[in-house]
């Protein structure tokens, strides 16, 4: 485990190192054409909400062509061009072409609006500027506004394929989470023993508390690392990101199983949650409720945000859960998402 760790400190090392060398490359070429940004510029937005990505010209060459690209995460190891313009007609590309267009709010103005975000649309974009063998590129980082959540299969611990953990996190109303996604939830107080896939088809798992049965005492917290999986062999749990919603979640008290719960929310209008929209709405709206209730998953969990003896004892803010119950002989009572 010592030797685990010293390597994932060395890989750690080396991918910083590598990404403050490839920005002083950059800063070292001079930009003749383009402005250049903040250092590490990074937007923070909402799912839903609309933004803009900067990207200014200095000055214009006589024929140019600017290409939006999105470069973090690849998507089956590919880059993802966004939008392209000469400076009159623009094209886009892809999912988010049909969301993507141009502020410009002045001539020499090229930056990149996107509408209603997803959760997909979270990573590193390039405005690069064409101009025959004199390219030039900027990278801004567009970060979604959310939070990370460990989610286990309702057949028990390490059960899911990539693919399984994928369209798990997708049915929760969320993504496969980023490295930086979970780096961030971790500073935020995410700590977890069992480990999850991943978006790039590596491992982790979150430690703020060294202990015995997570790793060891020994070692430092930190997001210990399994490395790259096989994607179609290897089974573990999946870490999901979500973020804002569109709708509520609400809680139906009565003593119901889990077929009278979906009805119980039917009757009102609604759906039983997803476990992401039961964590969004215990983030970013502050529901608090001691009782314990179905969501459509089958699992039953209950959202803390002041903790108190009288709703489990535990010190921290959070989700309880109380796993997959038997879906007709247990009863609780419903979160509904409307």
């Amino acid at each position: 485990m010592h030797s685990a760790a010293a390597m994932l400190f060395a890989a750690t090392c080396f991918t910083w190192a590598s990404a403050v060398f490839q920005h002083q490359k950059q800063v070292q070429k001079k930009l003749r054409y383009l402005l250049e940004p903040p250092v590490y510029a990074e937007i923070t937005a909402p799912r839903g909400s609309n933004i803009t990505l900067p990207c200014l010209l200095q000055a214009k060459p006589p024929r140019y062509k600017v290409k939006w690209t999105k470069v973090e995460p690849l998507h089956q190891g590919v880059e993802n061009i966004v939008l392209i313009t000469n400076g009159h007609a623009q094209k886009g590309y892809g999912l988010l072409g049909p969301r993507a267009s141009l502020r410009r709010a002045h001539a020499l103005d090229a930056s990149l609006r996107i509408s209603n975000l997803d959760l997909e649309d979270d990573g590193r974009y390039r405005c690069e500027l064409v101009n025959g063998i004199e390219d030039e590129s900027v990278i801004l980082t567009l970060r979604i506004e959310g939070l990370v959540f460990p989610y286990q299969s309702s057949n028990g611990r390490y059960k899911f394929t990539y693919q399984e953990a994928k369209e798990a996190c997708n049915g929760q109303d969320a993504t496969l989470a980023t490295y930086q996604q979970l780096y961030r939830a971790w500073t935020e107080g995410l700590d977890w023993c069992n480990a999850g896939w991943l978006n790039d088809g590596t491992v982790h798992y979150p430690i703020l508390h060294p202990r015995a049965q997570c790793g060891g005492e020994e070692l430092r917290p930190g997001i210990r690392s399994y490395g790259p999986k096989d994607r179609s062999r290897d089974y573990y749990d999946a870490f999901c990101f979500t973020s804002t919603t569109a709708g509520n979640v609400f809680f139906v008290g009565g003593q119901l199983s889990f077929p009278k719960a979906l009805e119980a929310c039917r009757e009102k209008g609604a759906e039983l949650a997803r476990v992401g929209q039961l964590y969004s709405a215990w983030r970013f709206r502050g529901l608090d409720h001691c009782d314990g209730g179905w969501l459509h998953d089958g699992s039953v969990r209950f959202p803390i945000t002041t903790p108190r003896k009288r709703c489990g004892g535990l010190p921290d803010p959070g989700v309880r859960n109380f796993g997959f119950p038997n879906k007709t002989q247990r009863l609780y009572g419903a979160y509904c998402y409307r």
